[in-house]
C-alpha cells in the first residue's frame, strides 16, 4: 500500500462542544507526533467553519459530506461546491450509501456532483459498495462496476472508497479475502476505465473500522486506506488508527 489516507465521517454528529473536543484532542496528538499518516476530517456543515478555523496551520485536511453539483442557485438547504472551496474545504464525500438510500440518490447524480466537486478544485470521495442480498447472491462485481461506470466522470481525479453496505454501522466488517478480492477487482476495473491513470486512483474500505480490524485492513494490497464512520467521533479510537497507520508509510 502507498502511504495511507484516514478520512472520518462524522456524518450527522457533532454540536460545537463536541467538535471542539475532537478536534483538541486530535491537535494534541499532532504536538507530539511527525509524518504521521494523511488524515481527513468531515463534520456537519454547521461545523466546517469552526474546524477549518482549528486546524489551519496544522498536518489535518478538510472534507464535507456533500455537496450540490450547482454553484449556486434555488436549492433550498444544499450547499455548493463553491461554497465549500470558499471556506477551505479539499475533500468531499460523495455517493455514500446512506445518501443514495436515504435520498434515492442515482449513479447520474453523482456522476454530477463529482464534476461539479472537480470544478472547483475539491477531490471527491466517490463510494461505491453492494447490499447484503447483493452479495449473498454473488452480484457484488457486477453492482460495483455499474457504479463505477456510472459515478466517475471521464476526468476523474478524486478517491473511490468502497464500502460493503452491509459492514456500515452494523460492527460486521468484510473479511481479509473480501476485501482483497474487491480492491484487486476495482483497481482492474479503474485501469480498464482510465489506463495508466486508473493504477494512481487511490482505493479505501469503509464499513466497521476498529483499532482491532485496521491493521489487517491496512496489510491489503493496492488499499489506499480507510474511511471511518463511527469512530472518527471517538478521538482516542480515531488516533488509534492514525498510529497503527504508522507501520504502512512509505517513503
Amino acid at each position: 500500500m502507498s502511504s495511507p489516507i484516514i478520512i472520518g465521517n462524522w456524518k450527522m454528529n457533532g454540536l460545537t462542544q463536541e467538535a471542539k473536543h475532537i478536534v483538541s484532542t486530535l491537535l494534541t496528538y499532532a504536538t507530539n507526533h511527525q509524518n504521521f499518516a494523511k488524515t481527513v476530517v468531515c463534520p456537519p456543515f454547521t461545523q466546517l467553519q469552526l474546524v477549518k478555523e482549528m486546524i489551519e496551520s496544522s498536518p489535518f485536511g478538510l472534507g464535507a459530506q456533500d455537496c450540490h453539483f450547482e454553484d449556486k442557485g434555488a436549492h433550498t438547504g444544499d450547499i455548493s461546491p463553491a461554497m465549500l472551496q470558499d471556506i477551505g474545504v479539499k475533500y468531499v464525500v460523495l455517493g455514500h450509501s446512506e445518501r443514495r438510500k436515504d435520498h434515492q440518490e442515482s449513479d447520474q447524480l453523482v456522476l454530477k456532483k463529482t464534476i461539479a466537486a472537480q470544478n472547483k478544485g475539491l477531490l471527491p470521495v466517490v463510494c461505491i459498495g453492494e447490499t447484503k442480498q447483493e452479495r449473498e447472491t454473488n452480484q457484488q462485481e457486477k453492482i460495483v462496476e455499474a457504479q463505477l461506470k456510472g459515478s466517475l466522470p471521464q476526468n476523474f481525479n478524486g478517491l473511490v472508497a468502497y464500502e460493503p453496505i452491509w459492514a456500515i454501522g452494523t460492527g460486521l466488517t468484510a473479511n481479509n479475502d473480501q476485501i482483497s478480492e474487491m480492491i484487486q477487482f476495482i483497481r482492474k476495473k479503474l485501469v480498464a476505465q482510465y489506463g495508466e491513470n486508473g493504477k494512481k486512483i487511490s482505493i479505501l474500505y469503509g464499513g466497521s473500522v476498529k483499532p482491532g480490524n485496521v491493521r489487517d485492513i491496512y496489510a491489503t494490497p493496492e488499499l489506499g486506506g480507510v474511511l471511518v464512520g463511527g469512530v472518527s467521533i471517538v478521538p482516542d479510537d480515531f488516533i488509534k488508527l492514525i498510529d497503527i497507520a504508522q507501520e504502512f508509510i512509505r517513503s
